[in-house]
């Protein structure tokens, strides 16, 4: 059942470099300018993935432009958590992290979990049947959490 649509969310995962940079990417085309949406991950020392790269471009998502970045470089960026409301937790080490940094002021954290497809298969299309299925179920939460796509 969807409830009320966020104004702001964040996504966050382990290394924003796969599941978050999808899920952003996934929000901003199901649901257009309703809500500013960005991601972040607990590290931010890697690169977008390029097999999130290519499931997601299968549904019409460009992710190659993807800056990753750290909640630490979100901090020194100036980006405030608080302004965020609704953070989207895609692993239990971003789900920690969000919840530490959000000790002092209310911000709705929810967790996600999404499984990591990094690291699974074998062959190139055993690791894409991985990502297609992190991407299915960030959009089977998503359309549960905040109602059918309305792609603008």
């Amino acid at each position: 059942m969807a409830q009320d649509f966020p104004q702001s969310v964040l996504f966050c995962c382990d290394h924003n470099s796969t599941r978050s940079p999808m899920a952003e990417g996934l929000m901003k085309k199901f649901y257009g300018h309703r809500a500013y949406v960005q991601s972040a991950g607990v590290k931010g020392e890697m690169e977008i993935d390029g097999f999130a790269v290519a499931v997601c471009a299968e549904l019409g998502v460009e992710l190659e432009r993807h800056r990753v970045r750290s909640f630490d470089e979100m901090e020194q960026w100036g980006d405030d958590l608080s302004g965020f409301d609704l953070i989207v937790a895609l692993s239990p080490a971003s789900q920690r992290r969000a919840l530490e940094m959000t000790g002092t002021f209310h911000v709705d954290v929810e967790y996600w979990p999404i499984i990591d497809p990094t690291g699974l298969g074998e062959t190139r299309e055993a690791k894409l049947t991985s990502y297609r299925q992190a991407r299915d179920q960030i959009v089977t939460r998503m359309t549960e959490r905040f109602g059918p796509a309305t792609e603008e």
